[in-house]
């Protein structure tokens, strides 16, 4: 064989090899999981940075166990500061520069919608784990593959829980509902409503007031007259801090039920932790909720010992779960194939319930108004919450 020959031989074998050792050197490469969401502009940053946090911890306990597929789990995080165009901005970078094969987030309902066309052009799993608008997982509900999974609470089946507790609570039905003009508020006050006709109950007040307000007593005086003795709140933390205050004004204080946006911080901050008891919220976990959930909230407050909204931890963590659980059955990261997988996954363990088929091909909610519970602050931290009433909900009083 002459030298030449020999040289040829050589080139040969060595592009053979490269092209061999490639797809197995990618195959060790970590599977990018990426996070999108407010984690400093708002008081959603609250649950964007919760949600994080239990994301990077679900990520830690599946690569102590040797990753999926024999490859370890990456975060890739950015913050999105509740920017619809920076949310937007994220994604495609995410997706196109990163290469991840899912993405958690975002932490405000808006960016959500404003970017859900990319990844289901895409192809690309996206878990909503905050994000609580009732069209996010619809839009693509059509379509031949949707790619829009959550876990998180649906705004329409957390009003599903306070109407069913207020029709109970109430001596006479006389339910009330209060909302700020936002989107948010409006569409709480819509939905209740609606929900409160089908229990065949028209609320003796509907009151609203500007997202700016902080006085709202002459709302509350009308529904004082009118004889109230519930009243649910379709508004965010800050919002439902200050109709506690002016409920504190008027010496007055009805049953007052609001959603899961009193978790955050402002609701104590802006109350106090007294006045901020008056109110019971939904929630689909509390620290103190079950063993699981307690082992993760322990962890999490020694590494972050002002660590806000559990939940958020907790939905953050179970994404990542069910994620993993698809990719394996998939036995690839092909976002097409991972979708399906979720879609028929069996049984997975998880901090807010133990899961079993939690999607289908008609339904990308992982959780539903039976998964949810009360909870209340109590002495500056939110526990769970019970009372006689609800512990008598059944399945029948869940109207929505």
């Amino acid at each position: 064989m002459t030298p030449r020959l020999n040289r040829r031989l050589f080139g040969a074998l060595l592009a053979s090899a490269v092209f061999v050792a490639m797809p197995v050197a990618a195959q060790t490469d970590p599977i990018k999981i990426g996070y999108n969401g407010d984690q400093s502009a708002t008081a959603g940053a609250e649950l964007g940075l919760a949600g994080r946090y239990g994301m990077e911890a679900a990520i830690e306990d599946i690569n102590a166990k040797g990753g999926v597929l024999g490859r370890k789990l990456m975060a890739v995080v950015r913050d999105d500061t509740a920017s619809p165009p920076k949310s937007i901005q994220n994604m495609n970078e995410l997706i196109d520069n990163e290469k991840v094969v899912a993405v958690l987030g975002p932490t405000n309902s808006g960016p959500a919608l404003a970017w859900l066309h990319i990844p289901q052009q895409k192809k690309v799993p996206i878990f909503s784990h905050i994000a609580t608008a009732t069209e996010i997982t619809g839009r693509y509900a059509k379509e031949p593959q949707n790619y829009i999974f959550r876990i998180s609470m649906v705004d329409r089946e957390q009003m599903a829980l306070l109407a069913a507790y207020a029709v109970k609570a109430s001596k006479d039905r006389k339910i009330a509902i209060i909302a700020d003009t936002t989107g948010y508020g409006q569409a709480a006050s819509k939905d209740l409503q609606e929900i409160l006709a089908l229990h065949g109950v028209t609320p003796v007040g509907v009151e609203k007031y500007g997202p700016k307000d902080t006085d709202m007593t002459s709302q509350l005086a009308k529904l004082r007259a009118a004889g109230a003795d519930i009243i649910i709140s379709g508004s965010l933390a800050d919002a439902t801090a200050n109709i506690l205050k002016s409920m504190e004004k008027m010496d007055w204080f009805p049953g007052l039920l609001s959603g899961w946006a009193s978790i955050n911080s402002p609701l104590v901050n802006i109350a106090g932790p007294k006045l901020a008891e008056k109110t019971i919220f939904t929630v689909s976990a509390t620290a103190d909720a079950n063993p699981r959930s307690e082992a993760l909230a322990a962890r999490l407050t020694a590494k972050y010992p002002n660590i806000p909204t559990f939940v958020a931890a907790a939905q953050g963590y179970d994404s990542v779960l069910l994620l993993a659980a698809a990719i394996a059955k998939a036995n690839t990261t092909d976002g097409a194939k991972v979708a399906a997988a979720l879609e028929d996954l069996g049984p997975v363990e998880g901090v807010i319930k133990s899961y079993d088929k939690p999607f289908s091909k008609t339904n990308h909610e992982a959780l539903g108004v039976a998964d949810f519970q009360f909870a209340q602050w109590k002495d500056g931290a939110v526990r769970l919450y019970s009372d006689p009433t609800a512990q008598s909900l059944k399945a029948a009083d869940l109207k929505r």
